[in-house]
C-alpha cells in the first residue's frame, strides 16, 4: 500500500465528508419489463447447446429475441464472455459502461451494453442462480464487470513464461476458428469480460481486485436475452473456480453449458431489435 508522501490539510476531514453521488442517474432508461421477460421465458425450445471444453473456449450464436443460459454442469468452474453484434464485430460488450451504469457485479434486470459509438443494450439479464449471494463481508460478489480477463501478456511480464490457455488466447483461439483466421488477425476483437459465476471484489485495505472461491454449483445458470443478433464466445477459466489459481494447468477446470432457446410466447409478435444509439456522432463539430 502506498505511503502517502505529503501530511494532511487541515481541512482534510471537512474534504473527505463531501456527500457521494451517483454519476449517472438512469430513471431515463427503460424499466425492466420482468411481466414481458417472464412471458417470453413461458415458453421456450431448445435450439442448440454447446458445450465448453475446461481451459477452452466455444464460440455461440445467439439470434435477436433468443435466450441464452449459461450452466454449471459438472463442477464449480467460472467462465469469460465476450458479445459482440453477430454482423459488426466492432460492437461489443462494454464492460466499463455497464459497470457505470448498474454495478461491479451484475444480476437480473441489468443490462449488457455495447462500446461507443453504438451504445445500447446488446442483453438484458433476465435469470441469475446465484442471486442469493449478494455482497460478502469481504465485499465479494457474483458475475462481476471489473475484472479483465487472465491473458498470456500479464502472465509472460509477472511469471516470466508463456501460457496459452489463460482466457484471452482460448477466446482468441474460438474467434478465429469461428472466422477462419489467423488468431493474429482476430485478437484485437477480444475485449474486457463478463466474469460469469466468478466472485471477486477489492480488499477493504488496499483496494486491490481480488478473486475467491465461486460458490457455483450444477445446475446454477446465467440466461439473458438477446437484443440483437449476438456472437458470443465463452472460456473457461483456467483458475477452476478462481479460489486459488488464476491460470495453471493443476487446478481442477470443468465444462461449462451454454444452451440456446427460442421463445413461441405470443409477446414475441409485438417486439422488434432497438437501433444504435441515435447521438448524431457530430462532436460539436
Amino acid at each position: 500500500m502506498h505511503k502517502p508522501m505529503y501530511s494532511e490539510p487541515k481541512d482534510a476531514a471537512e474534504r473527505r465528508t463531501k456527500p457521494a453521488k451517483i454519476c449517472y442517474e438512469i430513471s431515463q432508461l427503460p424499466v425492466y419489463n420482468a411481466s414481458f421477460y417472464d412471458a417470453v421465458r413461458s415458453d421456450l425450445e431448445l435450439v442448440n447447446t454447446v458445450t465448453v471444453p475446461p481451459r477452452d473456449a466455444r464460440t455461440i450464436s445467439v439470434p435477436a429475441g433468443h435466450i441464452a443460459r449459461i450452466v454449471s454442469v459438472v463442477g464449480p468452474q467460472v467462465g469469460d464472455l465476450n458479445l459482440w453484434n453477430a454482423t459488426n464485430l466492432s460492437e461489443r460488450f462494454f464492460s466499463g459502461k455497464t459497470r457505470q451504469l448498474h454495478a461491479t457485479h451484475v444480476t437480473t434486470g441489468d443490462r449488457l451494453w455495447s462500446n461507443v459509438p453504438y451504445l445500447r443494450p446488446l442483453a438484458t439479464l433476465t435469470q441469475n442462480t446465484l442471486d442469493w449471494y449478494g455482497f460478502d463481508d469481504d465485499g465479494g460478489g457474483i458475475h462481476d464487470v471489473i475484472g479483465t480477463r487472465c491473458d498470456p501478456y500479464t502472465n509472460r511480464m509477472l511469471n516470466g513464461v508463456d501460457y496459452h490457455y489463460c482466457c484471452h488466447s482460448n477466446l482468441t483461439r474460438a474467434l478465429a476458428e469461428y472466422l477462419q483466421e489467423d488468431p493474429k488477425d482476430v485478437e484485437h476483437h477480444i475485449h474486457d469480460v463478463l466474469n460469469v459465476f466468478m466472485c471477486t471484489g477489492f480488499t477493504r485495505t488496499t483496494q486491490q481486485y481480488f478473486m475467491k472461491a465461486s460458490p457455483v454449483r450444477p445446475g446454477d445458470y446465467l440466461e439473458f436475452f438477446a437484443e440483437t443478433d449476438l456472437l458470443g464466445a465463452l472460456s473457461t477459466c483456467p483458475g477452476g473456480d478462481c479460489g486459488s489459481s488464476h491460470s495453471d494447468d493443476t487446478t481442477p477446470c470443468y465444462p461449462l453449458q451454454v444452451d440456446v432457446y427460442r421463445s413461441k410466447s405470443a409477446v414475441m409478435s409485438e417486439w422488434s431489435a432497438g437501433g444504435v444509439n441515435g447521438y448524431s456522432r457530430s462532436h460539436g463539430i
